[in-house]
This record gives C-alpha cells, sequence and structure tokens, in this order.
C-alpha cells in the first residue's frame, strides 16, 4: 500500500516526467523549505557571509540548473540516468555540485589562494552556464530548432511585465525598497516564468502544458495561460512585503537565502521552459 502510493505520488512523476500532484507539491514545497533552514544553519556555523554578494555569486548557478535541465528535454540522454536531470532530483544534483564548490572556494580564500571566494564561485557558476548553454546551442543547430524570434518575444515580455509590475509596487504601493536590485531580479525571473509559460501554451506552434497543480487548474478554469500572470502577481505582492518584514526585523541571513530560493523558483524554471521552445523540444 505504501509502496504504491510512494509510486504513484512521487516516483511515476518523475519516471514518466509527468505532471504534479497536490502530493508531491507540497512534499516538494516542505523539503525546500526545510533545506532552506539547513543551509542556512551550516553556513552560520560555517562563519560563511550571508551578504549581496553571496547572491549575487548564486545568480548563475540557478541559471545553469535551468539551462542543464534543457539537456533532459532534448533527449540526448538514452539511459535512465536522464531522471536526475528533472525536478525535483536536479535541484539535489546542483546542489551536489554547488556546495562543495561553494565550500572549497571559501577555504582558499582563508588560505589566502584567492582574494575572494565569492568572485570565484560566481564565475565558476558562469562557465558552467555557458558550457550548458554552447551544449544547447549545438543540439538546436544541429539536431533541432534553434529560433532566436522565440527567445526575443519571451524576453521582451518578461522585461514589459516587469516594468509593468515594478511600476505599481513603486508608484501604486509606494513601497521603495521594491528598488532594491534583489528584488527586482526575483520580480524579472518570476516575470520570465509566467511568460515563458503564457507563450507555449497559447502562442507556441507546439503545444506545451502546464504541469503545476494550481497553474494548471487555473488555465483550465480560464482557457488561457495568460492567467499565470494575475497568479505571479498574488503570490509576488505578499511575498515581496513579508521579505522586506524579515529584513527590517534585522534576519537579512535568512531574508538573503528565502530571497534566493524564491528567484530560483521563478527564475530556474523560466530559463528552461524558454530555452526548450527556442529548441522546439
Amino acid at each position: 500500500m505504501i509502496s504504491e502510493f510512494i509510486y504513484k505520488y512521487y516516483i511515476d512523476p518523475i519516471h514518466y516526467d509527468n505532471s504534479y500532484n497536490i502530493v508531491n507539491t507540497l512534499t516538494y514545497a516542505f523539503i525546500l523549505l526545510v533545506c532552506t533552514w539547513l543551509i542556512y544553519r551550516w553556513l552560520d556555523s560555517n562563519h560563511i557571509s550571508i551578504d549581496r554578494e553571496f547572491v549575487y555569486s548564486l545568480i548563475p548557478w540557478i541559471v545553469f540548473g535551468g539551462c542543464l535541465r534543457v539537456v533532459e528535454d532534448t533527449g540526448f540522454i538514452k539511459s535512465d540516468i536522464h531522471v536526475i536531470l528533472i525536478t525535483p532530483l536536479i535541484y539535489f544534483l546542483i546542489f551536489a555540485i554547488a556546495m562543495p564548490a561553494l565550500y572549497g572556494a571559501y577555504v582558499l580564500e582563508k588560505r589566502g589562494v584567492i582574494p575572494s571566494w565569492k568572485r570565484i564561485y560566481f564565475w565558476a557558476g558562469i562557465l558552467l552556464s555557458a558550457v550548458t548553454l554552447l551544449f544547447i546551442i549545438w543540439f538546436g543547430l544541429t539536431s533541432a530548432h534553434f529560433d532566436l524570434l522565440v527567445a526575443g518575444t519571451i524576453l521582451a515580455m518578461a522585461t514589459a511585465t516587469t516594468g509593468l509590475l515594478y511600476a505599481i509596487i513603486r508608484y501604486g504601493f509606494r513601497w521603495q525598497y521594491v528598488q532594491d536590485r534583489l528584488y527586482q531580479i526575483l520580480i524579472f525571473g518570476h516575470m520570465l516564468d509566467a511568460s515563458a509559460t503564457s507563450f507555449g501554451i497559447d502562442l507556441h506552434a507546439i503545444p506545451y502544458t502546464e504541469k503545476h497543480v494550481v497553474g494548471s487548474a487555473l488555465i483550465d478554469l480560464t482557457g488561457t495561460a495568460f492567467v499565470m500572470f494575475p497568479l505571479k502577481l498574488l503570490v509576488l505582492i505578499p511575498g515581496i512585503y513579508i521579505l522586506e518584514l524579515y529584513r527590517r526585523e534585522g534576519a537579512t541571513g535568512i531574508w538573503y537565502l528565502i530571497l534566493v530560493a524564491m528567484i530560483m523558483v521563478g527564475l530556474a524554471p523560466g530559463i528552461r521552459d524558454m530555452m526548450r521552445m527556442v529548441l522546439y523540444v
């Protein structure tokens, strides 16, 4: 009975890359919160500063995760090992690469080998992202499509909606703290996710589908994937408000980590969806 439950709600959706269900969605959300807290405790216990530069150094690794997920979409990996590139396993894979690299760079700085571990860590993420992106470009040019117009359209949608949401929050709600660059990255990441989803389902030549529970239900209810934009508003506006309360209470370390987690769950799938649509896979 228990094994059937596990296969139905956890293993089969990963193995067959099916849509999410309410059970695994809530489970993964809980795991993300727990992991965020554990990472915070580990960083704090090792006296690794969690600051603005720390967040910036992680952004390329989020991009790397989004690009690496596209490698699985290409079907290039034929063996069963491809499942480690499917959510949520890919998050553990990125973690297994990123955390040792982070600690190694930190130790090198402490020993005076390098001047700044965050700078090295940032460029390591850039390098991994570039290598993965080069593979995606190569695959698109040799084995699939590589439609830059798709990327341009999605990025234009994301940029325009980011500007609009920023204006609403900054001038409508008069939340001046949204001028913080990290909040702007957060908004852009989720607008990219919403733009890619909307374009892929409603406008792309290939009929893509939404796999997340809430998004899928709202799309079925409204008949359009552009409902993702108001859904993002319902998440982002109170999310940013609550985040700012944390920061004002002095909990800056956990504020930075929660902010990174929120950026990740928007930017990474946004990049993945956009790039797979560029390839038509």
